[in-house]
Order: structure tokens, then C-alpha cells, then sequence
């Protein structure tokens, strides 16, 4: 899998074509488990372009010397990500 936590990506390749395009990455936690938020595109053959940028937060375990995915949540859509923005926000605020 990965060895380093800067290992750890979404980018996906085959046969020369990226298919998952990441786009940024944040690390949200580190240690045994690490949990990433991870900002990237899909590949859409029908159109020959990446399509819009999607959202997903993973969760690593580190296991030897290497980083094995655990579980993912995927943020469907950018309206599904503002309101788990929003939501937080009101929650911080209490």
C-alpha cells in the first residue's frame, strides 16, 4: 500500500490514462490511524474530460511499515459538502 503518509494518494492510472485525478489533500490526523480529506476528479470517457471535483475523507491504519485504507466516507456533491461545512460551523460555535 503506502509507507509514508505523503505516499497516501486517490490518483488512479491505467494504461497510461489517469482516471482519479487528485487535486489537493489534507491531512486531518496522523499517528496509527491517519484520516485524510481528499479533493480530486473523475476521469469521463463520454466527454473526454475530468468531471467535477468530488470529496472524500479516508481513514489509514498503519500496519508494519505500511498505511492500509480502513473505511472512506464520499461527499456526493458540493451542496452535500457546504452543509457538512455549515453544520460544523454552528457546532463549533457552541
Amino acid at each position: 500500500m503506502f509507507e509514508t503518509i505523503d505516499d497516501i494518494t486517490v490518483r488512479y492510472e491505467e494504461n497510461g490514462q489517469i482516471l482519479v485525478n487528485e487535486l489537493d489533500k489534507a491531512v486531518l490526523s496522523k499517528g496509527a490511524w491517519t484520516t485524510i480529506l481528499f479533493r480530486y476528479q473523475e476521469w469521463c470517457p463520454d466527454s473526454g474530460s475530468f468531471g467535477p471535483d468530488k470529496y472524500v475523507i479516508q481513514r489509514y491504519k498503519r500496519s508494519g511499515s505500511e498505511y492500509r485504507r480502513q473505511s472512506k466516507f464520499a461527499i456526493s456533491s458540493a451542496d452535500q459538502a457546504r452543509k457538512i461545512v455549515d453544520a460544523l460551523l454552528i457546532w463549533l460555535e457552541k
